[in-house]
């Protein structure tokens, strides 16, 4: 048997009352706040886009940096008397003949240039037409022993505009001249 307050409860439950749905305006509010986070989701793989291909640059200056200083520590006779030195590899010319490997009939010098030239073109092809590289050779005297050492520098340029775009908010206003915002510069040192 059922209680009279029971009943009267039950009675005041009408079936319109009941909510089976979302409404229209919670559907556009859950739409609003998933397109924002797709936005944000987004402009972060835009970011982590960026990045890694700066990375991948420095990587690859880096492997081209190391690369030079292999090819000098072959040929160490010519390294050690300057004959790698380069201020601005992107306008080295080539004038050598047709010296290709320690085995060919060709001097120290000759070696040094072609791989000069191999180099440069090796930075154009990895880091873009703005790879650019310099070599210097350095000889200080021991002290102590009187002894020569000789310290080869190589420096490694290339443009790096989209990722100082990506990580500074200034850098999108400034004029893409000012090479020391837009320029990523790795200088490496090793003795010969």
């Amino acid at each position: 048997m059922r209680s009279p307050a029971l009943d009267s409860t039950l009675m005041t439950v009408t079936p319109t009352s009941r909510q089976f749905g979302f409404t229209l305006v919670e559907v556009l509010v859950s739409l609003v706040i998933f397109c924002i986070g797709m936005l944000g989701i987004g402009k972060l793989m835009l970011f982590a886009s960026r990045a890694n291909d700066s990375a991948y640059q420095r990587d690859q200056a880096t492997a081209l940096a190391y690369s030079m200083f292999d090819s000098m520590r072959a040929n160490r006779s010519t390294a050690l008397t300057g004959g790698y030195s380069v201020t601005n590899v992107a306008t080295y010319q080539y004038s050598g003949s047709g010296c290709t490997s320690t085995g060919s009939d060709c001097s120290g010098t000759d070696l040094a240039q072609y791989e000069l030239s191999q180099w440069q073109q090796a930075l154009a092809l990895s880091l873009g037409p703005s790879g650019n590289g310099t070599v210097q050779t350095n000889t200080t005297t021991d002290p102590s022993t009187g002894a020569a050492s000789v310290t080869a520098t190589i420096s490694v340029q290339w443009d790096d505009t989209l990722a100082q775009q990506s990580f500074s908010p200034t850098a999108s206003s400034q004029s893409a001249t000012q090479s020391s915002d837009t320029t990523a510069v790795i200088t490496l040192e090793s003795v010969l």
